[in-house]
């Protein structure tokens, strides 16, 4: 009967219908995750991984992409960073045809840029020309001219993603004692949609430190900040080869996957060689795994950081960079949440907890306070240099 064939195919229709829908859920989920590995592998592939040279001058590199790559892949190099601009300036060194020939000969090719916060929108678009020219990465670099100058960081770090994507890799180099520099707005350079890889100026000799003690010093003030660490070392002011060494040993200690050297200019003879030497881990020495310890009073771009990550976990806080009564409850609460000890302090078990999610995203520029609330007077903060006790004043170079 026509009733029962239609009821018939209905139902078949019934049970394949499902199986299909459950086939094309599948496809479309393996679709997604391998879109998804992609993703995730192209980000993890840092262009900084391995050994580096920063070059600030190419008249200092013997001027032609023929002499640094014959240097830099003779001596064991993989990347260099050149310098593409200053404040609002291109230099004309860092070309299109520059990049091609180094990346022709097996090396690969980031930029950097010295920024210093008095027209942040016209420094992004400077900044942005290094992606024109093909770098497969940029690297901001900014220091004391900076310090206090959120509303401009916010507005250089959004319109530069604007300019460049959101996938174009960025990086981020200055001092790497932040507790000397806590009005540096490292948490908008370092923050959601800002740079993804760290490039601390490790500069121990110049500091007066030991390799060991800058090593701990710069990682405990830089892992609340969340993002891979690659340190930066120096080949300048006397530097002798086995110090040299030990900076490599302390950086794969510290799980470095790549270390850098500042610069092409002050290496010399067989420090090329020593400075990208093959030479293991530091023996009998365990590199610390802790980040910096915050109690209440605290104040400083860091507790700003602990703020914004707080609201990324949907717990109310105030911005203002200080640990206050507020936040410290906040942080009580968001500890109990999870399950830690309720101290109501920023320590190690809070920090990771905290770094799950990225932190939220404050638009400076627009707030009716263009600075956090632990910084009373901008222009006083930019006029005190705290940065010449650690490093000297070098406008313009890492």
């Amino acid at each position: 009967m026509p009733g029962k064939n239609f009821t018939r195919r209905r139902a078949r229709a019934t049970e394949v219908r499902p199986r299909l829908r459950i086939v094309r859920f599948v496809g479309t989920l393996v679709a997604a995750l391998a879109v998804f590995l992609t993703a995730a592998a192209a980000v993890s592939a840092s262009p900084v991984k391995g050994d580096g040279m920063w070059i600030w001058r190419m008249s200092d590199a013997g001027g032609t992409a023929e002499s640094v790559a014959n240097k830099a892949t003779a001596e064991g190099y993989e990347w260099v960073a050149i310098k593409s601009g200053d404040g609002t300036d291109p230099w004309s060194q860092f070309t299109p045809e520059l990049v091609q020939e180094l990346e022709a000969r097996d090396l690969r090719v980031c930029a950097w840029v010295f920024v210093y916060g008095d027209k942040p929108l016209g420094e992004a678009k400077m900044s942005a020309g290094a992606k024109e020219a093909g770098a497969e990465c940029l690297i901001i670099d900014a220091e004391g001219h900076y310090e206090g100058r959120y509303a401009a960081a916010d507005k250089y770090m959004r319109e530069l993603r604007k300019l460049v994507g959101k996938r174009y890799r960025l990086g981020f180099t200055s001092f790497p004692y932040l507790d000397f520099h806590p009005s540096l707005p490292v948490s908008v350079f370092l923050g959601r949609d800002g740079a993804k890889f760290n490039l601390p100026q490790i500069y121990w000799k110049t500091i007066g430190d030991t390799v060991r003690e800058a090593y701990e010093h710069t990682y405990v003030w830089n892992r609340p900040y969340g993002r891979r660490i690659f340190p930066l070392g120096q080949t300048y002011d006397g530097v002798t080869k086995p110090e040299l060494r030990n900076f490599r040993r302390h950086a794969n200690e510290f799980g470095a996957k790549g270390v850098s050297w500042w610069a092409w200019h002050t290496t010399v003879g067989t420090e090329w060689d020593a400075a990208a030497a093959d030479v293991g881990k530091v023996k009998d020495y365990d590199a610390l795994k802790d980040f910096v310890h915050l109690n209440r009073g605290a104040k400083g771009d860091f507790v700003l950081q602990a703020q914004q990550l707080l609201r990324a976990h949907k717990i109310g806080s105030p911005v203002s960079g200080k640990l206050n009564k507020k936040t410290s409850d906040a942080l009580v609460k968001f500890q109990r949440r999870k399950n830690i000890e309720q101290t109501g302090d920023l320590n190690n078990a809070t920090w990771n907890k905290l770094l799950r999610r990225e932190p939220v995203r404050i638009r400076w520029d627009k707030r009716k306070q263009s600075t956090p609330g632990f910084i009373r007077n901008a222009a006083a903060v930019r006029s005190i240099t705290p940065f010449e006790v650690e490093l000297p004043f070098t406008p313009g170079i890492p």
